[in-house]
């Protein structure tokens, strides 16, 4: 096929079946992936407690479950950095059964969990295979397509997670909000993606510009692999802090802002029952299960899941637009209609909403998912096409789950502003003063290298 041809062909015309294996194997990864970290968010209301003395305060339940949010955002990091570099070194294939292994056996041995300090070791542990196997995934899809579909098929990698976030959803509602089973029973379902090493190890072959890069490794000590300093050597560093600050300010609004959308809804709902059982909105959460009937329980997990399902379903549609949006209208111009459309919508929400009617907050959920969960997908398009072969997995890792690492400071933030010791903003205001850091995402772009319709840096 011709230049020509080629630039009039649809995207997946060409694609063979073994580069839609390859999509397939690392999408169900990525779905396990984020089934392992979102379990926890759909769960901690009920495991949180459960695992704190009696009575604590709401205060104090909220502070524990952002330590093991952070502990879960540090080992992401942790785990993106050292897997990206092994892959670096010794392959993506291998690599990325050491991450799903490490990610299943440590969120099914969650299940024992007995105090909240457990809780938050198993998440850090468990964060490390996660972190890791984004890296490696993503720099495995994108050397495996070829340059005019491997926006589109990173966009539907990354889109992918939101069946992780909606399996999470669905378990939070018929396992964790089910008396009959409960917390334990959603986190021993996370040994099941060990299964899918089998298949890796079964089908998937390192990609050619791998062993390419390894063979030039050995031949020239200049062009070693995986080394991480290599990341701030001239010619790369800028790409380094572009990729870094994209990816910081994206996570840091979505463990800050996107999440809160399934939470408002909820708080939406329990309003009324909280007022007709006598207890005040601002109960600990241990008071306000003990207080609410099985029945209303059950009805306000269900909004919940719910609204972690209608946000999740807008930001999959979001996650599957950046890469056509992307090619037509280049990387920057894609990141840059997400951070200020998610910014514009978080504030519509958390500022316009938060006394909205719950049918009323559902039709909007699934637009606030769109866009301030779209850009996420950005991360696999343009982290690997900023880096060359020999530092794909480390520079993709170090971006991603560096920003991991420094959203994981939003969380503390987050609290202080909640708590009654900090600023003792609500749930929306908190939300939407969080939303601004959406604009320091806009600002690196002026910085950042435009890169659609260039082939992989070798």
């Amino acid at each position: 096929m011709n230049s020509d041809d080629a630039s009039k062909a649809r995207w997946y015309e060409g694609v063979t079946p073994y580069m839609w294996l390859v999509l397939i194997i690392a999408s169900l990864g990525w779905i396990f992936d984020v089934f392992e970290g979102q379990i926890f968010v759909a769960s901690m209301k009920e495991a949180m407690p459960s695992l704190l003395p009696e009575g604590t305060s709401g205060g104090a339940v909220d502070f524990y479950s952002n330590i093991a949010l952070g502990a879960y955002l540090v080992g992401g990091a942790l785990g993106g950095v050292l897997f990206g570099m092994i892959s670096d070194q010794i392959g993506r294939t291998r690599t990325m059964i050491l991450t799903i292994l490490v990610y299943s056996l440590f969120t099914c041995v969650t299940a024992l969990a007995q105090n909240w300090w457990q809780m938050t070791l198993l998440r850090f542990l468990v964060a490390t295979g996660t972190g890791g196997e984004w890296a490696v995934a993503s720099a495995m899809v994108a050397e495996v397509f070829p340059q005019r579909a491997r926006a589109w098929s990173l966009g539907i990698f990354h889109a992918s997670s939101v069946l992780g976030t909606s399996l999470a959803a669905l378990a939070g509602a018929l396992v964790v909000g089910n008396p009959h089973l409960g917390w334990r029973w959603g986190f021993v379902l996370g040994a099941l993606p060990a299964l899918l090493t089998l298949w890796i190890r079964w089908r998937l072959r390192e990609p050619q510009q791998w062993e390419q890069a390894r063979d030039r490794a050995k031949a020239d000590s200049a062009a070693k692999t995986g080394r991480i300093l290599d990341l701030f050597a001239r010619g790369l560093v800028r790409n380094t802090l572009v990729g870094l600050i994209l990816a910081t300010a994206g996570l840091a609004t979505f463990w800050g802002v996107h999440i809160y959308g399934r939470e408002l809804l909820r708080t939406i709902v329990e309003r009324p029952y909280l007022a007709a059982a006598g207890v005040a909105t601002s109960a600990s959460p241990g008071e306000i299960l003990a207080a609410l009937p099985d029945v209303d329980k059950q009805t306000v997990k269900h909004w919940e899941m719910l609204g972690m399902f209608l946000v999740t379903a807008g930001g999959g549609l979001g996650l599957l637009a950046f890469g056509p949006i992307s090619e037509r209208v280049g990387r920057r111009g894609a990141f840059l209609l997400f951070q200020l459309g998610g910014l514009a919508v978080a504030l519509v929400v958390f500022l316009g909403m938060s006394r909205a009617s719950p049918t009323a907050l559902c039709w909007v959920l699934p637009v606030f998912g769109f866009l301030t969960l779209g850009m996420h997908a950005g991360y696999a398009i343009y982290f690997p096409e900023l880096f060359p072969t020999r530092l794909r997995g480390t520079g993709g890792g170090f971006c991603f789950n560096g920003g991991r690492f420094l959203a994981a400071s939003i969380l503390i933030v987050r609290g202080w502003m909640r708590s009654e010791r900090g600023l003792g903003l609500s749930l929306e205001h908190t939300a939407a003063i969080l939303s601004l850091l959406l604009l320091l995402g806009a600002l690196v772009l002026l910085a950042a290298p435009e890169t659609k319709g260039r082939e992989l840096p070798p």
